[in-house]
């Protein structure tokens, strides 16, 4: 009966895969499968779905509708002929969509690679190198400069990896065949307004497999209601102006309620008998109640009086590291939730400046 179900499964997995390859006109050759079963499954398949010629004609009829949409909203001709131009569904885009496995990293494998030495090293010459930069910026939105400079550290590496992908076409492939076609359409027009508002050229818009662009890793949307102009040239350029990538940071963290003066939070010693799985995260103490019910700071020392209002803070996959977090940690994870990601932020954060 197993090898019975192996079987049906293996075949349905190769029909499935066989499929999305001749839908995007790429019925290249599948591990595993003769020539003949391929040939087989192909003359099948053809004559109950649409071929490589209606498949195209099927991405080019979204495109006239994406087309009309843009055009309503106030996007011309010209920049749609530009953004459109030879443009096909990106097979690559939609592995990288299908194939995202949680991660199975514990937090300490997390934590070292992320917070890691280079990193730092890199992240105090970002720095030093924009310190006037970082303290206009922190003036203006009153958000920690050091956070900023870490976010930017953890999205692109200081702007050094900011994704190879065409943001429309990866956009566009998304729109039509994946998984979030509605959210992804949406992001699509986005980017059109953004292209048509003069911020960046078609060849210059590139960014992640889902669409996310520039430095500060924006989606379309989060660019229009968030990038700024900092250097002041008339174009919110995330790509290539660090001034215009690292304010539009500070001013996403000053919209989601940024607290000026307040830390993120820190590592603590938890009392005897605290249990990890399970603990209460929810609730919001000053940091005077928690050194009541015995948590310390990591010297053993009290943890100060203070009214600070904070929460228990456990890593995913921890393996006992446990920290108390004030408002700005759900400040950082507004730009991205995963409580690790805004946890390595913290750190980084505390090591850059």
């Amino acid at each position: 009966m197993q090898d019975h179900v192996a079987i049906v499964g293996r075949a349905w997995h190769l029909s499935a895969m066989l499929t999305r390859r001749l839908i995007l006109g790429r019925a290249a050759a599948l591990p595993g499968l003769s020539a003949s079963l391929a040939a087989g499954f192909t003359a099948g398949l053809t004559l109950g779905m649409p071929g490589r010629a209606s498949a195209a004609g099927s991405f080019d009829a979204f495109l006239d509708g994406v087309r009309a949409d843009a055009r309503r909203a106030g996007v011309s001709p010209g920049t749609l002929n530009r953004a459109f131009a030879g443009l096909r569904p990106n097979d690559r885009v939609l592995e990288l969509d299908r194939r995202q496995p949680e991660s199975a990293m514990s937090w300490e494998q997390y934590r070292d690679r992320i917070v890691s030495q280079t990193r730092i090293d890199n992240g105090r010459r970002a720095v030093a190198e924009s310190r006037s930069l970082l303290e206009a910026i922190g003036t203006r939105y009153r958000v920690s400069p050091r956070v900023v400079v870490a976010i930017w550290g953890m999205e692109t590496n200081y702007g050094t990896n900011t994704g190879g992908f065409g943001v429309v076409e990866a956009l566009a492939t998304l729109a039509w065949e994946g998984r979030r076609a509605s959210y992804f359409r949406s992001e699509l027009l986005a980017a059109l307004r953004v292209l048509e508002g003069g911020h960046v050229r078609p060849e210059r818009m590139r960014g992640s497999w889902a669409g996310a662009m520039g430095q500060p890793q924006f989606m379309p949307s989060n660019f229009e209601r968030l990038a700024v102009d900092f250097d002041g040239d008339g174009r919110r350029d995330i790509w290539d102006s660090r001034a215009d990538a690292l304010a539009s940071i500070a001013n996403y963290l000053a919209r989601h309620g940024w607290r000026e003066g307040e830390p993120w939070g820190f590592e603590v010693l938890p009392p005897s008998g605290f249990i990890l799985d399970g603990a209460d995260t929810e609730t919001r103490r000053p940091a005077r109640e928690w050194a009541r019910f015995g948590f310390r700071n990591l010297n053993g020392g009290p943890l100060p009086a203070s009214e600070l209002e904070m929460t228990v803070v456990v890593p995913n996959r921890s393996g006992g590291q446990v920290f108390l977090g004030a408002h700005n940690l759900r400040a950082i994870r507004r730009y991205n939730p995963p409580v690790n990601y805004g946890l390595a932020v913290g750190l980084l954060s505390d090591q850059v400046a």
